[in-house]
């Protein structure tokens, strides 16, 4: 591996070292700032669960950040992982629990910002409405679970020896569970932005197991959010174990089962196929916050006690900084672009460029698009999403729908079609008639995605999506990642 691309890649592992010294701590919070169980069991449990949820199961939150911005370079990667490290790290000095997740998506808007890429609003809106939902789905689940915790203890009347026993043995077995749901929810945070621009491949071991590129991102994250856990991370337990409201340690199990189960809700690709194949709405996989979910369990089992020991001033204090932290993490990411670009000389993003060619226009003119009021910027080409989109805006108006789907028709994104590139491994997952199809094409090029989709369409139904319902939601996530695959391996490199 190039040395560049390992310089690279040490701000994906400041930015673990960052979660693992703050949010990975609050598994096992409230535990140690009880006394319940030592730093040194909690780090240990910790460490080894956040490894194994961020390799079986890190994938699905990915998509979500990768929906808001696909930052197309390795030194945009750097930075904005960067970014959102010494954000967080800056707030850890402070002893305050703020979200790696909003660190990330600030420095990602950064991103965008300097790049010219349009920041999607539907998956943003997604993301913040999760920031909410987070904190008072823990709240909601605490308190219940806290009052019937309480019934169930007062009915069994356990010895107090044994009592403690089964308490320190149920917490370290909620913190694994808790920290097995931070690694899949949260370790797109740490490696999300370098799953475009990946530097690994894949590989087998005995003809019996793939590791593929992603999981090797993932596994290296979540080897420095374990460092970060043992090598910084008490005070922020402490903060979140003792210093909002003080616990009892069955208030401590309940606070760290009720922000598991919200980590794991967002993070669970097994339960949203289950929603979806029962005709259920589904959770989005969102990378959520596992400060806010602790602190808003503390919260509600502080609210079910009347609210009068929760120190306010501390929650408004944490509060403040999950305000915060994405601003600051996005100018820390447009300034260090900035520097990146045009001091060190080295690529923050690739150009992604739009043209509203006949082809396009045609294709406007099918899907009851204003396609006669942009003839004056026919065949032009524009650097940036956002120099294409304020011209659609000076020529005519849009609706947001109309405006979304003449930008992903019109960006260009040259494909030649050689089945020679696609893996052994590529083949199986595609399955065979999908392969077929790809075959028939082979030699044939194209400028946009959309044409090569139609293209695979017309050779194979079984390349077709379906219409978007609840229960054609899974298959068509799946199509999508399947036509992402030959986007990214036929794609021509200029």
């Amino acid at each position: 591996m190039d040395v560049v691309v390992l310089l690279f890649l040490t701000s994906g592992l400041f930015l673990g070292w960052s979660l693992g010294a703050n949010d990975a701590a609050n598994v096992f919070g409230t535990a140690v700032g009880t006394r319940m169980v030592s730093f040194a069991t909690a780090a240990t449990v910790c460490t080894i669960f956040v490894i194994l949820g961020a390799v079986i199961s890190g994938a699905g939150a990915a998509q979500t950040l990768g929906k808001l911005g696909s930052i197309n370079a390795l030194g945009g990667s750097f930075m904005a992982a960067l970014a959102a490290a010494l954000t967080v790290y800056g707030m850890t000095r402070l002893g305050l629990p703020v979200s790696t997740s909003q660190s990330i998506v600030g420095a990602i808007v950064g991103w965008n910002l300097f790049s010219g890429t349009i920041t999607d609003t539907g998956t943003l809106i997604k993301i913040l409405a999760t920031w909410v939902a987070c904190p008072v789905l823990a709240a909601a689940i605490a308190a219940p679970l806290y009052r019937l915790t309480r019934r169930v203890l007062g009915w069994a009347n356990f010895h107090l020896l044994r009592l403690d026993a089964y308490t320190r043995a149920a917490l370290i077995f909620a913190g694994a569970f808790g920290a097995y749901s931070l690694g899949a929810n949260n370790i797109a945070n740490v490696m999300g932005v370098f799953v475009p621009v990946s530097p690994f491949t894949e590989f087998e071991i005995a003809n019996l197991l793939t590791v593929t590129s992603v999981q090797q991102l993932f596994l290296v994250g979540a080897i420095a959010i374990g460092v970060g856990v043992f090598t910084y991370s008490k005070k922020v337990m402490l903060t979140v174990g003792g210093s909002l409201l003080p616990m009892s340690p069955v208030a401590a199990w309940v606070v760290v089962i009720a922000h598991s189960i919200v980590l794991f809700l967002f993070a669970s690709e097994g339960l949203e196929n289950l929603l979806a194949r029962n005709g259920l709405p589904t959770i989005p996989l969102v990378p959520v916050s596992s400060s806010q979910a602790v602190v808003g369990a503390v919260v509600g089992i502080g609210l079910l006690q009347g609210g009068k020991n929760i120190r306010w001033n501390i929650l408004g204090n944490i509060g403040a900084g999950w305000i915060a932290t994405p601003v600051i993490s996005a100018l820390v990411c447009f300034v260090g672009l900035f520097f990146l670009q045009n001091v060190f000389n080295q690529q923050a993003y690739s150009e992604v460029r739009y043209a509203l060619s006949s082809t396009v226009l045609d294709k406007a003119v099918v899907l009851v698009l204003p396609a006669e009021d942009l003839r004056d910027i026919e065949d032009r080409e524009f650097k940036s999403a956002v120099a294409f989109r304020s011209k659609l805006r000076e020529l005519t108006e849009l609706s947001d729908f109309q405006e979304s789907q003449i930008l992903k028709y019109s960006e260009i994104a040259r494909t030649k079609i050689d089945p020679g590139k696609l893996t052994a491994k590529d083949r199986k997952w595609l399955g065979p008639e999908r392969v077929k199809a790809v075959e028939r094409l082979s030699g044939k090029s194209f400028v946009y995605k959309w044409q090569v989709a139609e293209a695979l369409a017309r050779e194979s139904g079984q390349w077709s999506l379906l219409e978007e319902t609840t229960v054609n939601k899974i298959y068509n996530k799946r199509m999508t990642e399947r036509l992402s695959l030959i986007y990214r391996t036929f794609a021509e490199v200029r």
